[in-house]
């Protein structure tokens, strides 16, 4: 297999560029996010030499692309702000940046992951209190079990959640409400 040149690629890049942005934009679920991705591979792309050898050109390049939408929307979500998710939420779920949107969608899918590997009660002891808005005594004597244990576990679980998030490169502080309550 022959050697490819980055020179290659930029020409692959300019030619399939309309193809690219629209797998990029199902894939990212923004076509601004796609189209800003593609401009800073083709950047990327300016260097002398040789790739090595590609068998797929084509997929290296979208893997590129992915990857610098992927550290564009990690790094938009270390400088969200509480302020900032909540002026979205008032929205109604009808998002005004598209790349917040899919930031949303994508930490959201990491916290029903999450959810799902908690214990069963622990599990339904933060959906019956962050979800349904119980407070802790109605939990407690809704499943048995006193007060302090319903504290316990919800902190576990959130404190479970946080360090998820923060694996998948999230930071879950200005998410996660407190706690506690005062019922």
């Amino acid at each position: 297999m022959a050697e490819t040149t980055w020179a290659l690629l930029r020409d692959l890049l300019t030619d399939r560029y309309a193809e690219f942005k629209a797998k990029l934009t199902r894939r990212l679920g923004s076509e601004e996010l796609a189209s800003e991705s593609l401009h800073e591979t083709w950047l990327r792309l300016h260097r002398p030499g040789h790739v090595g050898s590609l068998e797929r050109p084509s997929a290296y390049l979208l893997r590129i692309a992915i990857n610098i939408a992927t550290d564009r929307l990690r790094a938009e979500n270390s400088r969200a702000r509480r302020s900032e998710i909540d002026a979205l939420l008032g929205t109604g779920g009808e998002y005004t940046d598209p790349t917040l949107e899919l930031q949303a969608r994508l930490e959201l899918q990491i916290v029903e992951r999450a959810i799902r590997g908690l214990p069963d009660r622990s599990r339904m002891i933060l959906i019956a209190s962050r979800l349904e808005g119980l407070t802790h005594q109605a939990i407690a004597k809704q499943l048995g079990i006193s007060r302090r244990t319903v504290l316990y576990e919800l902190k576990r679980a959130v404190e479970y959640l946080d360090a998820q998030l923060a694996r998948e490169g999230y930071s879950s502080s200005d998410c996660a409400s407190d706690s506690t309550d005062a019922s």
